[in-house]
């Protein structure tokens, strides 16, 4: 009777209980979702579920896209959640997968399967383009554009200026990156938000930002840069073509920026490799420094981290990448710009804020951070003044 006993506790420990059922079911959808999409199979998708998503993404051009089931929910009754991780592979591009959170709402129906009804970003997170609509992709020689609610000319024109962003860049920085940009254009301001999971008002009038993993080493998922198609609509070519091969650098240099590098540093050598080759001056290019310079304003310090802060006093911002740019100038300028690219991997390879900086002046220009300040007030009253 005892030996009875034990293969029966056996036995029943040994089972799958039916949430565990469930998980490996809805795992197997998720598979045959992912299959579908890698094969362009619109009818196998239409078989898991909702398929709106499958017509909006088509057009990316995907080397890898699969789920990864994290945690189901409510699984007692014919309907469920799902946390979901998506990973996947642009095409050419990324190295690595890139991984977003996903939340999925499931329908068990009579033949015991599993089905998607819907297909949302996980919450606290941002959305991925084709939550806003149907994307269209433009291929250049240097750049993928992906867009949504744009025209086809309109991302053609995007290419053209993110293929003359980046030989410029390569120019300036060398040829240590992947020379190619991903750029993403959602059809409003409101999109912008929504993929960097973040309210309008924080990047209202910011023409675009550069996303990407600090520090991340080679192998990191591409960078993606965002347009905020109304601030950067208004801007004119010259303008356009700054703005892009600015955030073509925050591409180039991003293995190189780490947690030591100061803003000022990165957007400030950023703007350097935008105006380089434009031969505009000084005072055209930082109008706001200059008026305050004129007025006997001369700032005391370099920019602080928090002086970058989108959706605070503009001109004091601009004021900030200003002298950002200014610094790195005056660095090109005084010690040449193979130093002041050494100088910009040697803060960062410091790995910390405390010290890198002081290191780096110290190491590849041999001066002080207080030698180094008033050399650059003295630079701002001589080219502003």
């Amino acid at each position: 009777m005892l030996l009875g006993a034990l293969v029966s506790l056996v036995a029943c420990g040994g089972g799958r209980s039916e949430t565990d059922t469930a998980s490996a079911d809805v795992q197997r959808l998720l598979d045959r979702r992912a299959e579908a999409v890698l094969a362009g199979d619109a009818p196998a998708y239409a078989r898991t579920g909702a398929s709106a998503e499958f017509t909006r993404l088509r057009a990316l051009p995907l080397a890898a896209w699969s789920y990864r089931l994290i945690t189901l929910h409510g699984t007692d009754g014919d309907a469920a959640t799902a946390d979901v991780e998506l990973s996947y592979r642009v095409d050419g591009i990324d190295k690595a997968p890139v991984k977003a959170g996903r939340r999925l709402s499931l329908t068990e129906r009579n033949d015991g399967q599993w089905y998607v009804d819907k297909d949302e970003p996980a919450r606290k997170t941002g959305q991925q383009l084709w939550d806003q609509g149907t994307v269209q992709a433009v291929r250049g020689t240097h750049s993928l554009v992906l867009g949504v609610g744009q025209s086809p000319e309109s991302l053609r024109r995007y290419a053209g200026l993110a293929d003359r962003a980046v030989p410029a860049v390569t120019d300036a920085w060398g040829g240590a990156w992947t020379k190619r940009v991903v750029i993403l254009v959602p059809k409003s301001l409101d999109g912008m938000a929504g993929l960097l999971g973040s309210p309008a008002s924080a990047y209202r009038g910011i023409a675009a930002v550069t996303t990407g993993e600090v520090g991340g080493s080679a192998k990191a998922p591409a960078d993606r840069i965002i347009v905020n198609p109304e601030a950067y609509g208004v801007l004119g070519d010259f303008g356009k073509q700054v703005v892009l091969t600015h955030e073509t650098t925050h591409v180039a240099t991003r293995t190189a920026t780490t947690a030591a590098t100061p803003l000022w540093l990165s957007e400030g050598y950023a703007d350097w490799v935008g105006y380089r080759s434009t031969g505009r001056t000084a005072v055209q290019a930082a109008p706001e420094l200059a008026r305050a310079v004129a007025a006997g304003e001369v700032p005391d310090a370099l920019p602080e981290d928090k002086d970058f802060g989108f959706g605070g006093d503009a001109a004091k911002l601009a004021q900030a990448y200003e002298g950002g740019w200014l610094a790195c100038r005056m660095v090109a300028d005084r010690w040449g710009e193979v130093r002041l690219d050494e100088f910009y991997r040697a803060v960062g390879a410091h790995g910390e804020r405390a010290g890198a900086v002081e290191g780096a002046l110290g190491k590849v220009l041999g001066t002080t951070p207080a030698e180094f300040t008033a050399l650059w007030r003295e630079y701002l009253r001589d080219q502003l003044g």
